[in-house]
């Protein structure tokens, strides 16, 4: 499972969100979030995308599907658990700072939607 977090480069350990289908990054204790749209990104590349399934999904669904229609049944509800996407992307920042994200699909997909022009 993602991080959600700048795991190298300038602002490292910074914590990543989705709120309001817009990607923001933690700045610190009573300051403001920066954004991360085409106003504070210059550019942006993916260098990594990988899907796990999600463990407890997979475990519970499987449990589920055997207690309620037998071991078929438990099969189909252990193939059927929840991928977690996984990406890593090099970020170049408009002011010259540069970061690589570790981010799950949310953080993601507001992210790739906010520097869209």
């Amino acid at each position: 499972m993602a991080s959600n977090r700048v795991i190298a480069g300038d602002y490292k350990g910074k914590v990543l969100v989705s709120v309001s289908n817009v990607a923001s990054m933690s700045m610190g204790f009573l300051k403001r979030p920066m954004d991360l749209t085409s106003d504070t990104v210059e550019s942006y590349e993916v260098l990594d995308e990988s899907t796990q399934k999600g463990a407890l999904s997979t475990v519970g669904r499987a449990a589920a599907g055997g207690l309620l229609l037998g071991p078929f049944a438990a099969v189909i509800g252990g193939m059927t658990g929840r991928n977690n996407r996984t990406h890593i992307v090099a970020i170049q920042f408009k002011d010259g700072k540069r970061s690589l994200l570790e981010i799950d699909d949310k953080v993601y997909k507001a992210l790739v939607t906010g520097c869209f022009k």
